[in-house]
């Protein structure tokens, strides 16, 4: 692999520039200039492609699920094998430290070897009859070609959850990955290609996300959908599923509140939440936002934050020792500049960063903003960049009714000592995942999913695979 790669189109196991000769230049978020190229679909290649997964899924579904584990797992290793120059590629594209890469790379080879081994525990069961000499029994059959969108701030991790799913169930695919980080994609779906999967079961496909999801979503061939994005987004997309009654998957932004008790770890729940919170400079679905502290605590874990926050080392994340690197995309920094500005407007207090950095690239400063009123947009709207939110609660009644007035509920955190507080936590926050007194999200083998407005599904666990698979009930009785 080459430093950073020109990115083709993957259809029916050849790699092809669209037939339009059209394509696109991909920055590098550090510096902000051109490093590659990434080539576009036309209509014509969507057909291709629709095509090949059709005749792909007819070899795939044939295929034991013994042999597709070996080939997913011989792709696993192929991708540890790569990891570095993956690594490189994810870094030099979307931004993020290289130790964060190859984090994502470590991770994605793992969820491969969990569905790998997962489709082959894919039970059906059979059922006692009322009747004797009749046989009833349920059979755990792949739904067929699926059409998926991911992306852009975890290239690899976002498509390989539905990539290995859908392999491990016996379904086919078309991958539409993001034009801003093609690259990475695209060497995962290499691993599988070089690992042997047989052509048409894995096609990958760039180009002007509204037209291609439009277009594939109403494909007969399309069995079903699976997108990581935005609400916006996620909720035109299902509603152009409905339409055609194609089950989806849909993982969808959130705005996750952090709890943190008197009682807690203040120095522990601060270091674990400073570094989880401008991970990817922010740019993780998951990341820890709105938090409300303690009265009694709120001093002490403020000034520790923002001080932790204000030391971390800034620059680009092909460095080694770099902490947080830029935003994906220049679109960040002016949505940012914007939430932050109409926060202190309202009369939060900035007690760090607030600015961009540099001349260069798309660099933004950790920001921690308190006191910040309810009616700031950035209480309401996702900021999904390295910004921190830290307001002050008296009873955790008031904490849990905070974390709860948002129509999100993708991920939440707790720290806290005490047993009840955490079993109230659990019980009461209204969200598809919280982890409390430490970071327990993203395992391939743990649910990974939302709830309200934060989607539907899961695309991690044993969960996962139950929608990539149709039940059929087949009764009979013996002549």
């Amino acid at each position: 692999m080459s430093e950073y790669p020109n990115t083709q189109l993957l259809i029916a196991g050849d790699w092809c520039d669209g037939s339009g000769n059209r394509e696109m230049p991909v920055h590098n978020p550090a510096s902000g200039m051109e490093i590659g190229r990434v080539a576009l679909a036309e209509p014509a290649d969507l057909d291709r492609a629709l095509a090949a997964a059709d005749q792909g899924f007819r070899v795939w579904r044939a295929t034991s699920p013994l042999t597709r584990a070996k080939v997913m797992r011989r792709a696993a290793d192929l991708l540890r094998e790569r990891a570095e120059a993956i690594a490189r590629v994810i870094t030099l594209e979307q931004g993020k430290p290289i130790a964060q890469s190859r984090i994502e790379v470590a991770v994605a080879a793992d969820t491969i070897d969990w569905f790998a081994d997962e489709g082959r525990r894919a039970y059906g069961q059979i059922i006692p009859p009322r009747l004797p000499g009749v046989i009833q029994m349920t059979m755990k059959l792949p739904i067929g070609p699926v059409a998926a969108f991911t992306p852009w701030n975890f290239p690899v991790t976002q498509s390989v959850r539905k990539i290995a799913i859908a392999l491990g169930a016996g379904c086919s695919m078309v991958v539409k990955a993001p034009e801003e980080t093609p690259a990475s994609p695209a060497a995962l779906v290499t691993a599988f290609v070089d690992a042997g999967l047989p052509a048409g079961v894995l096609n990958l496909i760039y180009g002007v996300p509204a037209q291609i999801s439009d277009y594939l979503i109403k494909s007969p061939i399309i069995r079903k959908i699976s997108f990581t994005g935005s609400v916006e987004v996620g909720k035109h997309l299902a509603s152009l599923a409905g339409q055609q009654m194609k089950r989806c998957t849909m993982e969808l932004g959130g705005h996750a509140p952090v709890i943190v008790t008197a009682d807690a770890d203040i120095e522990k729940a601060a270091q674990t939440m400073v570094m989880h919170k401008f991970r990817n400079a922010g740019q993780v679905c998951v990341s820890p936002t709105r938090f409300m502290i303690e009265e009694a605590a709120y001093d002490q874990f403020t000034d520790r934050f923002v001080e932790i926050s204000s030391g971390l080392r800034i620059g680009a994340g092909i460095e080694e020792d770099t902490q947080l690197g830029p935003l994906s995309n220049s679109r960040r920094l002016d949505a940012i500049d914007e939430l932050i500005a109409d926060a202190v407007a309202q009369g939060a207090t900035l007690r760090c960063g607030g600015r961009r950095v540099g001349n260069e690239g798309w660099f933004f400063a950790p920001t921690v903003l308190s006191e910040v009123p309810l009616s700031a947009r950035i209480m309401n709207e996702e900021p999904f960049g390295p910004v921190a939110i830290l307001n002050r609660f008296t009873s955790l009644d008031d904490a849990i009714t905070e974390a709860n007035r948002l129509p999100f509920g993708l991920a939440a955190y707790g720290w806290t000592g005490s047993d009840q507080a955490a079993y109230r936590m659990g019980a009461e926050v209204e969200t598809g995942m919280m982890s409390i007194n430490h970071l327990g999200l993203a395992l391939p083998e743990t649910p990974f999913g939302g709830v309200k407005n934060s989607g539907y599904g899961s695309e991690g666990g044993s969960e996962a695979m139950e929608a990539y698979l149709d039940t059929r009930f087949v009764t009979r009785t013996f002549a």
